[in-house]
């Protein structure tokens, strides 16, 4: 049996997530129908991260056991052949059988990007936030200083999360340039489910003047998600990276 690790890139937009879920369209339920086809046995992939719907990625990781003697570049060629063209298989390797996806995962970057000009881009709507008017991005930044380090993050934690407990530790949080757009881009070694997208909506706020930047130090320090903002919508989020190594695991 031989343990096969996937590098993934995909456009969330018509899918509902990455889960498998009875009678909706999944990337996960994508990827095995594509690996049953080409195998010939039914396949179980494990992913690093379990992206919400609408969400993008560009660096999920997955791994999955077959007995098919395919090399790994004829997985590549012919999944990608199988698969729509809004997912797409970047890398296939062959990985230790201790490797898992998802538990061998030492932490995630994502990000957030958001347009900041007046007109909205039609090219661009699936994946960045339009904000027709200016932001104090400075002080976004100076407010995002608070979620460094190891917090309890319930105060930006969905009520329908599910993980055993809400302290996770950020080793980034930090805005990027790239005029029109803003991209916030946070790491931490996991995240409770909505916890970016909760974040991003109380930076946004700070950046309408609506909070003060200490105000996030306040909020996460209260654990009460009614005091954080908004959760900011899903279509502008991307899983950018899986590490790996370098960063301690979260111990859940």
């Amino acid at each position: 049996m031989r343990n096969l690790r996937l590098l993934l890139e995909y456009d969330g937009s018509g899918y509902a997530g990455w889960q498998v879920q009875p009678n909706r369209p999944t990337v996960q339920g994508m990827l095995e129908a594509a690996l049953r086809r080409l195998t010939g046995a039914p396949v179980r992939v494990r992913g690093a991260a379990r992206t919400d719907a609408g969400v993008h990625a560009v660096g999920q990781v997955v791994n999955f056991e077959t007995e098919s003697p395919h090399p790994c570049g004829t997985f590549r060629r012919a999944l990608n052949a199988l698969l729509p063209r809004d997912i797409v298989v970047r890398e296939v390797t062959e990985v230790p059988p201790a490797f898992d996806a998802r538990r061998s995962a030492t932490g995630k970057t994502y990000r957030y990007t958001l347009l900041v000009r007046a007109d909205p881009s039609p090219l661009h709507r699936h994946w960045s936030l339009h904000v027709a008017s200016p932001l104090d991005v400075p002080a976004m930044a100076k407010a995002a200083e608070a979620l460094l380090g190891r917090h309890d993050f319930s105060a930006f934690r969905s009520s329908s999360c599910e993980a055993p407990h809400p302290v996770r530790t950020v080793w980034e949080a930090r805005f990027l340039e790239e005029p029109p757009f803003w991209h916030f881009v946070i790491s931490a070694e996991a995240f409770l489910q909505h916890m970016v997208r909760s974040i991003v909506g109380t930076l946004l706020d700070v950046g309408r003047a609506k909070r003060s930047p200490e105000e996030v130090a306040t909020i996460l320090a209260s654990r009460e998600r009614a005091r954080a903002g908004p959760t900011a919508p899903p279509h502008a989020l991307c899983l950018e990276r899986v590490h790996y190594e370098g960063r301690a695991r979260d111990p859940a």
